[in-house]
């Protein structure tokens, strides 16, 4: 992969935000949820469409604090439209182990 320069890095918005609603999506290609979250006043409530269905059951994932790119464009999967990218660590078997906060923060604080 190529280097990036500040400017660019600036340009991506990482922010932190909590799951408030989780179903299924059986439409998708490949299992997934979609998430509704939660990125405070400034943002607002923004969907997700997430493959985190190998490690996560959907109970466990209601108030969880998720980092994600709020950014991009919204993209269409299937009949759903996700609004942000949550972020995650892609293990050997492609299982996603999310990326959050230790300690509970604001929804919408911005990841630098």
């Amino acid at each position: 992969m190529g280097t990036i320069n500040w400017a660019d890095f600036e340009k991506v918005e990482i922010r932190v935000g909590t799951i408030t609603e989780v179903a299924e999506f059986p439409k998708a290609k490949n299992p997934a949820y979609q998430l509704t979250i939660d990125f405070g006043p400034e943002l607002g409530i923004k969907r997700s469409s997430a493959q985190i269905t190998k490690l996560y059951n959907r109970e466990e994932l209601i108030g969880k604090q998720v980092v994600a790119v709020v950014n991009f464009p919204v993209k269409q999967i299937a009949n759903f439209f996700s609004e942000c990218l949550v972020l995650g660590v892609v293990g050997n078997d492609k299982e996603i182990v999310l990326l959050r906060p230790d300690k509970t923060v604001a929804n919408g604080l911005r990841i630098a």
